[in-house]
């Protein structure tokens, strides 16, 4: 998808399976990203399957909301995808690819916000984040940080 709003990408240097184990592993989330801290899977589910659906904690200093996930993409060491959801409301794609390259893997991580105008001018008042955009390749960066640590031991 050439539309992406924020794409971020580091070098890790571990296998391609095992970055992906982690960050599929929507249950670990919250040890990765600085604003979701926690996924719970929803009843029914419990690996991260297509279709699997989960309910994801949020927080951004006061502000804390859930989100919903839905697995889009899930084929191991290549890429894991999923829709940011509220109901049937798909606001948010995120996707992450995994390129093997020598020494490790290269990691992508995408983003696209669907959210119409009226509702990103609800953004700040919901979350305290005034510039999404700005705040998601923030978060992401810290994020493949975070994965690069744990994967890298």
């Amino acid at each position: 998808m050439s539309e992406w709003t924020v794409s971020v990408t580091r070098d890790i240097a571990a296998d391609s399976g095992a970055i992906y184990d982690l960050i599929a592993d929507i249950t670990r989330m919250g040890e990765w990203s600085p604003e979701n801290t926690a996924c719970t899977w929803k009843d029914g589910f419990d690996s991260p399957v297509v279709g699997a659906e989960w309910i994801g904690e949020n927080v951004h200093g006061e502000f804390e909301w859930q989100t919903e996930g839905r697995v889009t993409e899930a084929e191991r060491g290549q890429v894991f995808a999923f829709d940011a959801k509220v109901g049937d409301f798909v606001f948010s794609k995120w996707r992450y690819e995994f390129e093997p390259i020598d020494g490790g893997t290269r990691v992508t991580e995408h983003t696209l916000d669907l959210r119409p105008e009226e509702v990103k001018a609800m953004g700040p008042k919901m979350s305290g984040i005034e510039d999404r955009d700005a705040r998601n390749r923030e978060t992401m960066e810290a994020t493949l940080a975070a994965l690069a640590l744990a994967a890298e031991r």
